[in-house]
């Protein structure tokens, strides 16, 4: 079955037989007392939840030794559960990493080279004309470039991916520089160099492998979480290049209020056109994401499954969307 086009091609009573990768696995215990194993299974088309029920305790330390990011081969049927697609696993096992298992058809990477997206960003810092901005923009991507090529932008959800967290700032930067063109009163320096930054700090607040897959969050992650680390950094690598006061909590701010809204880690609203114009790049690139994720599989003239991110809304891929 193609992966490109998994969760669309299964239907209720299908037989899956096929390798994923392992997400968020685990023996748990139901309301009834029985043990159960609960996965998220993954390939380059999406996610799907698969359980395998009335698990035994010689099963439980089998299946306990599968882990985040391991390969896995399962046999299994489709079935569904509150309107969702569902797999109930027979048989799961792992799978070593061989000339069976193609890793392209499961790891799911931005559609664009990491070396050519990092490049990109690298040539709009530096061409920053503000000095001080230049090198904060040009030391964080220098000092960290080995892990921006394959880094993820989430542990789950929008450019929850190989080189995700390059492909989000990609197209925020490509964004923000037309909206410079429009709203000219926009400082372009401050709009590449914000976007560059505002979210640096999930380098440590996720936890990835080398192919992008993440299994959570790092303890300072789940402690503080990213807005707060990036305002420790860059206080950090300001007084480092030698940033002016000013300047140094104005990307502060930048980094602190792009989610807006307290219940989402922002204290404070954006208090310069900037900066509230990186609260709606970042708002809109996630959406825009989370739309083609899921109509991606979608063939025309269906709706989507319900999208949790999107407030558990259908999409619909209209006829014409050959």
């Amino acid at each position: 079955m193609s992966k490109q086009n998994f969760a669309s091609q299964i239907a209720v009573g299908d037989e899956v037989l096929d390798f994923f990768i392992a997400k968020n696995p685990g023996v748990r215990v139901g309301s009834n007392q029985k043990m159960y194993f609960d996965i998220t299974l993954a390939d380059k088309s999406g996610e799907i939840n698969g359980k395998k029920w009335d698990v035994s305790e010689a099963e439980s330390a089998t299946l306990s030794a599968i882990a985040e990011g391991d390969v896995v081969k399962i046999k299994a049927s489709v079935t569904e559960w509150n309107g969702v697609k569902q797999l109930r696993i027979g048989k799961i096992r792992k799978q070593a990493v061989s000339d069976e298992v193609d890793m392209s058809d499961l790891v799911k990477a931005a559609p664009e080279a990491a070396s050519d997206m990092y490049t990109y960003i690298l040539e709009k810092a530096n061409a920053i004309a503000d000095e001080g901005l230049r090198a904060m923009a040009v030391a964080f991507l220098t000092e960290n470039k080995e892990r921006l090529l394959y880094y993820p932008a989430a542990s789950r959800n929008h450019h929850a991916e190989f080189a995700g967290l390059l492909y989000h700032i990609k197209r925020m930067l490509a964004m923000g520089i037309r909206a410079c063109e429009v709203y000219t009163n926009l400082d372009r320096d401050w709009v590449v160099c914000g976007v560059i930054l505002h979210d640096m700090e999930k380098l440590n607040e996720i936890e990835s492998n080398e192919l992008g897959i993440s299994p959570g969050y790092s303890f300072e992650g789940k402690m503080l979480g990213h807005i707060a680390q990036g305002i420790k950094a860059v206080d950090k690598l300001a007084e480092k290049v030698g940033l002016d006061r000013e300047k140094a909590i104005m990307l502060e701010h930048m980094i602190l209020s792009h989610h807006y809204e307290p219940d989402f880690g922002s204290p404070k609203k954006p208090l310069f056109p900037e900066a509230e114009l990186l609260h709606y790049l970042d708002m809109l690139d996630a959406k825009m994401f989370d739309f083609q994720d899921a109509l991606e599989s979608v063939l025309p003239g269906n709706f989507s499954d319900h999208v949790r991110t999107l407030d558990g809304r259908q999409l619909y891929k209209p006829t014409f969307k050959e």
